[in-house]
């Protein structure tokens, strides 16, 4: 799990609900902090910093601020700028059309011009969205700290300080598509009294890889974009392992230097796969000659070098920095020679590493992403609405609500109007005769909030309009 020659600490990271990820840290705190301990007990974990620097409407808003000039100019100046870097600001008025009609006085032109001198300038501190440190109970003694916003303990290092001195950054990552299976599940226990456990559903159910060869994987975790819908049709997936490389190939640096191709060609049997040599056919025929993920860089290395997994372990890190990667090829060129590789062969594995070997994608972190996308597509194969009324209410994908809705209507489920008598805050599962529908949740009412939602669900049922308001 851990090379015995590796120096610096794992990165361990931790996908929860999105929608509970703050229950998580009041675990954390709980256990490895007593109550009221912080600042001057035995504190044992914090959240991490992140340095907020300045960009352009920050800068603007405190530059006017300090020039004292009308709240109001700096106000509509601030807002009428795009999220972009302060040293961009008057390009920005300059080029973009939507910012011409803006006329800049003297006093504003000497804030613009302030403003952006304060580009990337720090601003001030904010809480690292999931960063959280594991310590003993001298952590306090190593690292400063204050309470933060949010009323965690934060330290005041960022996530780089931090592992530079060597604390156990664990990050919690909040994951909307958890919480929309999460939704589904409590959806079908409450409609249809079944209690699923998502974790041991068969991982061969023949009818969710038909529903994934067939492309219509539309809020499926990780193959629902256009890109990816093109990959799986093409690809056709039929066991689980072929999720775990699918996930991987579909990556910026596969895509890139066109790995995808030469796998395609050899998975549907156009072309005979390149293994090479006879002693890497073990290592390369699962992903048919391609070198896809970390482990096949590593068992290549220690395969033809005659070394332990740790040590290529360590030569396979080098490959990822162009400086030190080129001391790597010579000595892998003699330990090849020595044990008896031909030349050619030698040449081909070094172009294939140097080619492909940045760009691997490790096969275990691969395997945690393919057991949610199975999961999900398990949940929309066999409750379609049940999984969309997830989609809808935690809006984990890349698709706006009426294309959900839409796929809705091509599944066979019933869209629900709002009722002030049935509605809640989430979208929920009916059963309408011998069909499911979902009905639309009060919150994506316009201007609705939570407090107006509990007085509504608090006085029903209502007779009519009337009585309502």
């Amino acid at each position: 799990f851990c090379s015995t020659l590796r120096t610096d600490l794992p990165d361990i990271d931790i996908d929860v609900e999105s929608a509970r990820r703050l229950e998580i840290y009041d675990q954390v705190f709980a256990r490895y902090n007593p109550e009221g301990s912080w600042p001057h007990g035995p504190v044992q974990s914090t959240t991490v910093a992140m340095v907020e620097t300045y960009r352009a409407r920050h800068a603007i808003r405190d530059v006017g601020a300090a020039l004292a000039l009308p709240h109001e100019e700096i106000d509509a100046l601030a807002k009428s700028l795009p999220h972009i870097r302060a040293k961009n600001i008057t390009n920005a008025l300059r080029e973009l059309p939507e910012l011409r009609h803006i006329s800049i006085n003297a006093p504003m032109g000497k804030a613009i011009t302030l403003a952006e001198q304060l580009d990337k300038l720090p601003r001030h501190l904010s809480m690292h969205p999931c960063a959280v440190i594991l310590a003993d109970k001298a952590l306090l003694d190593r690292m400063p700290s204050q309470m933060g916003a949010s009323g965690y303990p934060m330290s005041q290092w960022d996530k780089d300080d931090v592992e530079s001195v060597g604390l156990l950054k664990l990050d919690i990552l909040g994951v909307r598509m958890q919480s929309a299976m999460a939704h589904a599940l409590y959806e079908i226990e409450r409609v249809d009294k079944k209690s699923i456990p998502l974790d041991e559903i068969p991982l061969d159910d023949p009818k969710t890889f038909t529903l994934i060869r067939s492309t219509k994987t539309l809020g499926v975790f990780q193959i629902e974009s256009p890109g990816q819908r093109e990959l799986i049709g093409k690809f056709a997936p039929e066991v689980f392992n072929d999720l775990i490389i699918d996930i991987s190939l579909f990556r910026p640096g596969p895509v890139k230097s066109d790995m995808i191709t030469p796998f395609l060609n050899a998975r549907q049997g156009w072309r005979a796969p390149r293994l090479i040599h006879p002693s890497l056919y073990e290592i390369l025929i699962e992903t048919e000659g391609v070198v896809v993920f970390h482990e096949q860089v590593i068992r290549m290395i220690a395969t033809i070098a005659g070394i332990s997994l740790a040590e290529a372990e360590s030569y396979r890190r080098l490959l990822n920095d162009p400086e030190r990667s080129i001391e790597f090829y010579p000595w892998f060129a003699e330990r090849a020679t020595e044990r008896g590789y031909p030349i050619e062969v030698i040449t081909e594995v070094s172009d294939v590493l140097r080619a492909f070997a940045s760009f691997g994608f490790c096969k275990a972190h691969a395997a945690a992403f393919a057991l949610p996308t199975y999961q999900s597509a398990w949940l929309k194969t066999h409750y379609p609405a049940h999984f969309i009324a997830g989609l809808l209410t935690h809006d984990p994908g890349m698709y706006p609500k009426r294309l959900l809705l839409d796929e809705a209507r091509q599944l066979g489920v019933s869209l629900l109007p709002l009722s002030i008598n049935n509605s809640v805050s989430e979208y929920r599962v009916e059963k309408v005769s011998d069909r499911y529908g979902i009905r639309l949740g009060l919150s994506d009412i316009s201007g609705i909030n939570e407090k107006e939602i509990r007085e509504i669900i608090s006085g029903r049922p209502f007779i009519d309009l009337a009585d309502f308001v």
